[in-house]
């Protein structure tokens, strides 16, 4: 049987295309950020439903986990970043939130992002590449200062899981606004009196 080249009678591509190393997979944090995130664009079968400590400390074990592989091929102030990061997600795990305080993937979705022409070169301050040297770079700007941009495949999972800027700590999503519903009973006191 003959290759799909002789077939079609193509040359044989002789460029590689290699994956970046700093990138880790992160398709099994976001199935676990998924099964215990309570998205309110996601139906769940229980809306009640609390995650258990134990998928929480999984949750976090697993973006500390990338994040190492991240660190092990950076240095300098990338790798400082990360191992603050790494300690806090560590510092999580032993002592899980009772939810997700991150922000939703519409908010990612809605971040703004920075034009290539302005990226001058500015690199990721996770990661520590260079935003140009992606082909196709995906920089967010975070609301909390003009200046904080991240790859977006980077800072995202912290965002999701924590929901604070990696930098400065400051929360970077709407918090939900808790709305006092005046009781039917105190009106009807009111009136009386």
């Amino acid at each position: 049987m003959a290759s799909y080249e002789v077939e079609h009678n193509i040359q044989p591509s002789t460029s590689t295309t290699t994956t970046s190393p700093r990138r880790p997979d992160m398709s099994t944090f976001f199935a676990k950020l998924s099964q215990i995130g309570l998205d309110p664009s996601t139906p769940h079968n229980n809306p009640h439903a609390q995650p258990t400590p134990v998928d929480m400390r999984a949750t976090f074990s697993l973006l500390a986990d990338s994040y190492y592989q991240i660190r092990s091929s950076t240095t300098g102030p990338p790798a400082e970043l990360l191992t603050s990061l790494i300690s806090e997600l560590e510092e999580g795990a032993d002592s899980p939130p009772t939810e997700v305080e991150g922000v939703s993937q519409a908010f990612l979705d809605a971040l703004e992002r920075v034009d290539r022409k302005k990226l001058g070169e500015g690199s990721c301050p996770i990661c520590g590449e260079r935003f140009k040297d992606d082909e196709y770079p995906l920089v967010v700007q975070l609301p909390c200062h003009p200046k904080h941009w991240f790859d977006l495949e980077c800072v995202g999972p912290w965002l999701r899981l924590k929901g604070t800027c990696p930098l400065d700590r400051k929360a970077v999503g709407e918090k939900k606004k808790v709305v006092v519903v005046d009781s039917e009973e105190e009106d009807y006191d009111d009136m009386i009196a």
